[in-house]
């Protein structure tokens, strides 16, 4: 008897869920963006949401909240109501932080759950046209004649940006020094100036600059070509083994968060992502699509996470 009714019981909450699904969203969700206005995530975030919005009748809001990787942003949605109202907009780098921060306020693969990609955008290697700089081959001279001189800009230590420069860095076999800056804007200011030598920076943030003169493209990051610069060479195309990093950005939500509410959000995303408008701006930003349900987006998370703690013991990252 007391077995047929907690299969009642549980039927109820399955009922109750299934409900509360359908009924989503009745009230504005929130979305966390771990990451300063104006970088990489932020945008992709803000271009896709001003379609999804309207695809389910409910305001979006965007709240920044930099700092610690993504993890200040990874703990306030981990420690959300997973109810659908509050979610996370990360990049690549969600996948690195198990490796690099030893007290992480969540668990990256308990905690969160992937809801699909948002697309994948190329990081560019760019420098000053004042350093006379044209090449790989030349800066990966420069950096062997002076061990230890040259510096590389990234978003933070363990960010998608300090990994794709140190997948170049020991494909290289170089000596440079990072310099962690709070966001993009802030490194692409000391790049400009010629502060710090060069930096992996994602591809929409440098478009303008490369047009304007301002920088100088040696190579793309990425496994394969961007379709925004079709006729920049890859790092691993200029000679430099293993050095190709993928930075991406994807969407997220609490773990527990009903099924039903996962999937209608996957839905309604993928078809904010297929329309004319969202594809016209993701290319404008050098983005590319990057489809996965949730499920293989899942799976691809726990694969890169494995991938990517060989490369922190390798490159000999910690987090201070």
């Amino acid at each position: 008897m007391g077995g047929f009714l907690r299969w009642i019981a549980l039927l109820g909450l399955c009922a109750a869920q299934g409900a509360l699904a359908q009924g989503w969203p009745s009230k504005p969700v929130k979305i966390i963006v771990p990451f300063t206005p104006g970088s990489g995530t932020d945008i992709i975030a803000r271009t896709v949401t001003e379609k999804l919005s309207p695809q389910l009748g409910q305001p979006i809001v965007i709240e920044n909240r930099p700092g610690a990787g993504g993890t200040i942003g990874g703990a306030i949605v981990a420690k959300s109501e997973p109810d659908g109202y509050t979610l996370f907009v990360h990049s690549s780098s969600y996948t690195v932080t198990p490796s690099t921060y030893k007290d992480l306020p969540y668990d990256t693969l308990r905690d969160l759950t992937g809801v699909m990609p948002l697309g994948l955008l190329p990081n560019v290697l760019v420098m000053a046209p004042s350093k006379g700089i044209r090449s790989v081959k030349e800066l990966v001279a420069a950096a062997k004649a002076k061990p230890g001189a040259l510096n590389s800009a990234s978003v933070g230590v363990g960010s998608a940006t300090h990994l794709n420069a140190e997948r170049f860095r020991l494909g290289a076999g170089i000596d440079t020094v990072n310099i962690p800056f709070k966001g993009s804007p802030e490194a692409l200011t000391e790049i400009v100036t010629g502060r710090v030598d060069y930096y992996f920076c994602p591809v929409n943030a440098v478009l303008p600059l490369l047009k304007d003169g301002k920088l100088v493209a040696l190579a793309v990051g990425s496994s394969k070509r961007s379709q925004a610069l079709p006729d920049l060479p890859t790092t691993l195309e200029a000679g430099v083994p293993n050095s190709d990093y993928n930075f991406w950005v994807g969407m997220f939500a609490p773990a527990k968060t009903p099924k039903e509410t996962i999937n209608r959000l996957y839905r309604e995303t993928a078809k904010a992502l297929h329309s004319g408008d969202v594809r016209e701006k993701m290319a404008r930003l050098g983005a590319e699509p990057m489809e996965y349900s949730p499920e293989a987006f899942n799976a691809y998370i726990r694969d890169e996470i494995a991938s990517n703690a060989a490369l922190v013991k390798a490159a000999g990252i910690k987090i201070e």
